[in-house]
């Protein structure tokens, strides 16, 4: 993992439509050889191979793959980030179940990735300032507007509806994220079903009483 920030930045901003399309079938190639070879193997020279651009027009716009997994993982969090924003602005709350299903349901979609790549970016992907802004600004979000959920039903049991909406969106993004991220993922309508009740059912479970075991 390099050490200077700088390796990790892209070199070259593209300005034209040809220079953006190419540093698209880069990142699409990365996308396919790190999936299909691993982190060790997804060499860059397989990627430039994939991408049907020379080796040093891959290094116009990228110094090295860890620079490239990098935008990967970036992009991934920031369509999660503008998913999330698209689908609560667009769809009403409707019941606490209706609600939970919805922000399962959007995880689940962000995850949608190949298994491999999905474990390579999150075990592999070097830890930037820009990568830690965006997954602190992704995770404010998403509890901000649990705990904006919880409190609109009176359904809701828990006392600290804060702690709650932080064990909600925890557990679906770490939850979701390692069980398709597996070789073998779950069916995606049978996650989304057990991952739905399992949530429903803590916020809405009556509190204990003290001395309860």
């Amino acid at each position: 993992m390099p050490a200077d920030p700088t390796e990790l930045q892209p070199r070259k901003q593209p300005r034209q439509v040809r220079a953006e399309l190419t540093r698209q079938r880069i990142l699409t190639a990365a996308a396919h050889v790190f999936a299909e070879y691993g982190y060790a193997a997804g060499t860059t020279n397989r990627i430039a191979e994939r991408a049907r651009v020379s080796i040093g027009s891959l290094y116009q716009y990228y110094p090295n793959k860890d620079a490239i997994l990098l935008e990967l993982m970036t992009r991934h969090l920031t369509a999660g980030i503008v998913a999330h924003r698209q689908r609560r602005d667009a769809e009403p709350s409707g019941t606490l179940e209706q609600a939970l299903r919805a922000q399962v349901r959007a995880v689940i979609d962000n995850h949608r990735d190949d298994p491999n790549l999905l474990r390579i970016m999150f075990e592999h992907a070097p830890r930037s300032p820009e990568l830690f802004r965006k997954i602190a600004q992704f995770e404010r979000e998403h509890i901000a507007y649990a705990q904006q959920l919880l409190a609109e039903y009176p359904e809701v049991r828990v006392q600290d509806t804060y702690v709650a909406a932080r064990l909600v969106v925890s557990t679906a993004e770490l939850v979701i994220h390692k069980l398709m991220a597996e070789p073998d993922p779950l069916d995606v309508e049978r996650l989304e079903n057990e991952m739905v009740a399992m949530l429903l059912s803590y916020l809405t479970a009556p509190p204990r009483a003290e001395g309860e075991g």
